[in-house]
């Protein structure tokens, strides 16, 4: 595993200071809500250490927000894992696995007997969603509909038994890596409402597009292992090796220097932020608003990193859990969908 290269991201580290109280409540939530069972799937799923990602990348969450970021991340991660087996290989089970993920968000509640994974996810977005500004709701809502829908696609791309081209490739790997997500729920976290002149001016989207690819092209690096070993095509190692028939060595240093321009894109854009809320004629509020959302996109591409390389997800993957078999302890997304 290339767990020795490394990405330059000029953005502070911090972490909360509830990162504690977060491992032992989010511990018991999984538990709970029966993502996660008892002895070697517990043990497993304790050493991804989910809480510390949330605590990276969402320095500034505390109790139930920071609470709600770490239940997210758990999701994410358990639910990605579903598809290590025969389901991700089946496009059409995993097309309509994921479409009662997809209504759930759209109103449907989870019935008698709904399996772990739809109960969880009901919680999460009951939690993110309550209170919150309907533009919020709306946005966030199509996020989670892309994340969902795009599981079907990776597996189109596990049976074409190659990588696709890039612009495929990236935009299927955004919606399976769901990191405009994150952003969002740091958005919720931080209590901040960002105007729609200004989140969909050109400098924040392209702002956020590079946050978020940022997250995925260094995730696809420190998970490349892992990801060839079970037949999975989108990742960006793996695109630019196919692309341009090169060697390893090349597309990881290329797939650094993508890295590298997007950060360096991403700050020369938020020097024109200020000047940009002036034209807008935004309030201080709105304005420290702005500013705030710029700060959250840093937090969680530095966090997110911080995290990746330490933790034993990826670390020691191939050992605990072998490419012959799934990639979960657990099925937890319904035995109708398997």
């Amino acid at each position: 595993m290339p767990q020795d290269v490394e990405f330059h991201l000029p953005f502070p580290v911090s972490c909360s200071p509830d990162l504690e109280g977060a491992r032992r409540r989010n511990r018991a939530w999984v538990r709970r809500v029966g993502l996660v069972g008892e002895g070697r799937s517990l043990e497993w799923y304790a050493s991804w250490d989910m809480p510390r990602l949330a605590a990276l990348g969402f320095p500034g969450a505390r109790g139930g927000m920071l609470d709600l970021c770490a239940d997210a991340m758990a999701f994410f991660f358990v639910f990605d894992d579903q598809f290590d087996g025969a389901l991700g290989w089946d496009p059409a089970r995993a097309a309509a696995a994921c479409q009662r993920m997809i209504d759930i968000v759209h109103g449907a509640l989870p019935g008698p007997g709904a399996d772990a994974c739809a109960v969880a996810f009901a919680d999460i977005w009951a939690r993110s969603t309550e209170g919150v500004h309907p533009g919020w709701v709306a946005r966030v809502a199509h996020e989670w509909e892309y994340y969902f829908a795009a599981q079907a696609h990776e597996a189109v791309g596990r049976l074409r038994g190659a990588p696709a081209d890039m612009e495929t490739y990236l935009q299927v790997r955004r919606g399976i890596a769901g990191t405009d997500l994150p952003l969002s729920l740091g958005e919720r976290a931080a209590g901040v409402c960002v105007p729609a002149a200004a989140f969909h001016g050109p400098q924040l989207r392209i702002m956020r597009q590079a946050a978020i690819d940022v997250t995925l092209m260094c995730n696809d690096v420190y998970s490349l292992e892992k990801e060839e070993a079970r037949g999975d095509m989108d990742n960006l190692v793996l695109v630019v090796e196919h692309a341009r028939r090169c060697t390893r060595e090349e597309a990881i240093a290329e797939a650094r220097g993508e890295v590298r321009r997007r950060v360096t894109r991403f700050q020369e854009l938020a020097l024109e932020v200020p000047g940009l809320c002036a034209l807008l004629g935004l309030t201080d509020r709105q304005t420290a608003d702005v500013e705030r959302y710029v700060e959250i996109m840093g937090a969680w591409m530095s966090g997110y990193h911080a995290w990746q390389t330490r933790t034993d997800r990826y670390i020691h993957a191939p050992r605990i859990r072998p490419s012959t078999g799934p990639g979960y302890f657990d099925q937890v997304l319904g035995a109708d969908s398997i």
